[in-house]
């Protein structure tokens, strides 16, 4: 199953998170949606970012770039994944580089041919608003954080109404690996959702990926188990219930499980 995004491109409802490894998953990708992330500190680097992506997938253009988080910080090499610090301890921010100019170096990929469709990642409303005031070419996409515990309802609705497609890129709350990292709590272990995957005979993650489904968002949860990546795609042989779609959004908690302020000595959602 797939989506459509506001420039007629099709983009696969269920997808795999694979972040920073792209040399290794270049020769892979010859069936695969091929989306690539701008990283921080390549925001004056756009074109370059893009062609070191092309080069290690081994490509001649993505299916889709975004930048992966609205700040500059300080350019450390064209795709380097660092996040540098300053002296205080803090994410090192370049203040000369608006998103606006680093959207427009985002457009030019597209007039070039190096990518079909351009997004963003980690916006809030305010800054989608922006983006699609000073855009010639829409972002096609918003990858965001978006689980039960963490809905994000205003701007789910705020993106589609204005033709952007919304991809939950922590669409399980991040589960054991943003525990570990980030010390939060994973709605997996939510109570209701533990009682509708036993109602349902699925899997809680399961069941949490399907609700993303029909709120019509994708979902792209990350996991490098082949077992659990055959589980994710099980999603499609059953619907949930109103009542039950009514269930979950009731346990929203407002709750971010993603808090790169823990590394980055300052808090970028404040």
């Amino acid at each position: 199953m797939a989506i459509t995004l506001n420039n007629g491109f099709k983009m696969p409802i269920v997808g795999l998170a694979d972040y920073r490894n792209e040399a290794e998953v270049g020769e892979a990708l010859s069936e695969a949606f091929r989306t690539g992330l701008l990283w921080n500190t390549d925001h004056g680097h756009v074109l370059e970012a893009c062609k070191d992506s092309l080069e290690k997938l081994q490509l001649d253009y993505l299916d889709l770039y975004l930048v992966h988080f609205p700040v500059a910080i300080k350019h450390t090499g064209v795709g380097e994944t660092g996040s540098p610090l300053d002296e205080d301890g803090v994410l090192d921010i370049d203040t000369t580089i608006s998103l606006e100019t680093t959207w427009h170096a985002m457009e030019d990929l597209v007039s070039k041919g190096l990518v079909r469709s351009i997004g963003i990642s980690n916006y809030d409303i305010f800054l989608t608003r922006d983006c699609l005031a000073y855009s010639k070419v829409k972002p096609a996409v918003n990858q965001i954080e978006t689980h039960p515990y963490f809905q994000r309802d205003c701007l789910v609705k705020f993106c589609q109404k204005h033709g952007i497609c919304v991809t939950a890129h922590t669409p399980l709350g991040g589960a054991a690996a943003n525990t570990e990292w980030f010390g939060t709590v994973s709605c997996l272990d939510d109570p209701v959702l533990k009682g509708l995957a036993e109602k349902y005979k699925k899997t809680v993650a399961q069941i949490v990926l399907r609700w993303g489904i029909q709120r019509d968002t994708v979902v792209i949860p990350k996991s490098s188990k082949f077992e659990r990546l055959q589980e994710n795609f099980q999603v499609f042989d059953f619907e949930l219930a109103k009542e039950d779609m009514d269930l979950i959004k009731a346990a929203d908690r407002k709750y971010r499980t993603n808090q790169p302020a823990r590394f980055w000595g300052i808090d970028l959602y404040a």
